[in-house]
């Protein structure tokens, strides 16, 4: 027997339908709730529900499995019948973490979840303590990158289904990696969600990019809440995973007294406690605002940590040519800019005017430890969302490069590193979809060249994102990880991930003790944290540093770096480590 049960407050009659059989659901109840026990149904039983008169049934926006993809039946599904052999795993405190975000579908040439537990001893000899999967809520289509969700609470059936998910988080724990999972609780898929037909899930109160926004606040919201928080809740408890990264809270819009941000970061710290595991909440919002790290206790959010992308732009724009720093990066571009990220979190803190938004933007972070943010130099949006998707190699070279991984390793934010960066990747990383819709997938097209010519960018350049070729293109080449300058970039990334790890002053969270100082006109800029000082010269001539402290040189970018008791030289777009901690400390 099974219970089925869906939120469907306005409507006259529902009926749940199995194969050829019909069974009557009642109520609503007083939250507007209807159900019914199937006696026949249970564990792979496929089923639709009826709404009124519709001429067709509709899967259930709740469906735990979609076999047959968004819109197709619903199957039910048993989330206590895997094995796990997890017990007892607990994740790394992410303020000691290595985050490595990742795509399933480009990760491998295979593209499953299935194949990625294939390439997790290489992510565990790099030294990454968390993995990132970008969304894996069912979407339509054969490719994506999951940010058009459709049945949230299902799997995409084309990597692996949810048994294929449990696979992997579980292979991950017991390699020692944490699982953080993206989830996209801003809007809905624009194609294959069916809420609509159920609930007020949307609404007009509030425009979005993508239309009206979800209903936190508006009637009915209460389910709506609820409906994100139990899948919030569902992820974490039922696939182990350990955290999830929140995409655009900043489009999520909510004038209730308790924000829902305040609420979902409440019942997980309380099935953290249930669980007895760490879990976490990560967002990514353009609002510059730091009340979304803040504890709920003092009338913050309490997320633990949010992406920088002032830190991003602050540290790209020194790296790239003058001429490039356009659309939202009119704001950066120079080295007073990286020192102010690196030492304030946020450049645009309230205090200055930019340029791109014309007007004031965000609030100063003040005491908050930089732990509560996560620093990169890529992502999948900083890299997809590039007109041909070239990574940071192509666009500065290999030296640069290295800079910009040595800057974001040693920073004092959380690091996060996006597939591929570690070993430079040759493949470019772009924006793919199969919008089932003509006239969609037009628009999606025309869209993204009207947002690039704001970078000045050519709009025959940008490849086709339903193109299968773009897709493809954009898989990992494992054959090329130990050639060359790939080998190179690797053996960067692993060293400066062990000095990471292995370092208590690279590690230390307390607010207040970066220091920065820099050269505007000769582009050199040095980094203290505590024993370790970080030293790089992006100027156009060598220079000499004085080393007064005797610092031993423990690693640098280029074998023409020189160190000695008194100065360390460095070339043109090199950068050097140096350190008095014991070596057993950051090796």
């Amino acid at each position: 027997m099974h219970e089925f049960r869906v939120w469907a407050p306005n409507k006259q009659k529902l009926t749940v339908t199995i194969g050829e059989t019909t069974d009557p659901m009642h109520g609503p109840d007083e939250r507007g709730w209807w159900s019914v026990a199937v006696e026949d149904a249970g564990p792979g039983t496929d089923y639709k529900f009826l709404v009124d008169d519709d001429a067709q049934a509709w899967p259930d926006p709740r469906s735990e499995w979609q076999p047959h993809g968004v819109h197709g039946a619903s199957r039910v599904y048993d989330q206590t019948a895997f094995a796990w052999s997890d017990a007892g795993w607990q994740a790394p405190p992410l303020s000691r973490s290595v985050i490595y975000e990742l795509h399933v579908g480009t990760f491998t040439p295979e593209g499953t979840f299935a194949s990625a537990i294939g390439r997790l001893d290489h992510l565990v000899e790099l030294g990454i303590t968390h993995v990132e999967l970008m969304p894996v809520a069912a979407f339509p289509g054969e490719r994506g990158w999951g940010y058009d969700g459709a049945a949230l609470f299902a799997v995409y059936e084309g990597y692996g289904g949810p048994d294929g998910l449990k696979r992997l988080v579980n292979a991950c724990h017991v390699r020692g990696l944490a699982v953080l999972l993206d989830v996209v609780y801003n809007h809905f898929g624009p194609v294959g969600n069916y809420t609509g037909k159920f609930g007020p899930y949307l609404t007009d109160r509030h425009h979005t990019p993508w239309g009206g926004a979800i209903n936190f606040d508006d009637w009915g919201s209460d389910e709506v809440r609820r409906f994100f928080c139990d899948n919030a809740l569902m992820w974490m408890r039922d696939y182990h995973i350990d955290g999830l990264r929140l995409d655009a809270v900043h489009e999520i819009f909510d004038r209730s007294a308790v924000h829902f941000l305040e609420q979902l970061s409440i019942e997980v710290k309380e099935l953290s406690e249930e669980l007895g595991r760490r879990l976490v909440l990560i967002a990514e919002s353009d609002l510059n605002d730091p009340r979304i790290v803040k504890a709920w206790e003092v009338g913050g959010y309490g997320m633990d940590a949010q992406w920088s992308d002032d830190f991003h732009h602050a540290l790209f724009t020194v790296l790239i040519d003058e001429g490039a720093k356009k659309g939202y990066y009119a704001d950066f571009g120079t080295m007073a800019k990286l020192a102010k990220a690196l030492t304030k979190v946020f450049v645009q803190d309230g205090t200055m005017y930019s340029v791109y938004r014309g007007r004031r933007h965000g609030r100063p972070v003040e005491d908050l430890s930089p732990h509560q943010f996560v620093g990169f130099i890529q992502n999948h949006d900083q890299v997809g969302n590039r007109a041909i998707g070239d990574r940071i190699v192509e666009v500065v070279g290999i030296d640069r490069a290295k800079v910009a991984a040595g800057l974001v390793l040693t920073a004092p934010f959380l690091p996060m590193i996006f597939e591929g960066e570690e070993f430079a990747a040759s493949t470019p990383f772009q924006y793919f979809a199969d919008h089932e819709d003509p006239e969609m997938a037009k628009a999606v097209k025309e869209g993204r060249r009207g947002e690039f010519a704001a970078f000045g960018w050519n709009p025959a350049e940008i490849p086709d994102p339903e193109n299968v070729e773009t897709f493809e293109r954009s898989k990992l080449k494992w054959d090329e990880v130990h050639q060359g300058r790939h080998e190179e970039m690797f053996e960067w990334y692993r060293g400066l991930i062990a000095l990471r790890r292995g370092s208590d002053s690279l590690n230390n969270g307390e607010p207040g003790q970066t220091k920065v100082t820099f050269d505007a006109g000769k582009k050199w800029l040095v980094m203290v944290r505590g024993a370790v000082t970080v030293v790089c010269n992006l100027g156009e001539e060598r220079m000499e540093f004085e080393n007064p402290a005797h610092l031993p040189l423990v690693m640098a970018s280029h074998n023409k770096v020189r160190a000695t008791k008194s100065a360390v030289v460095l070339p043109p777009d090199t950068l050097a480590i140096l350190s008095t901690e014991k070596a057993s400390q950051v090796v």
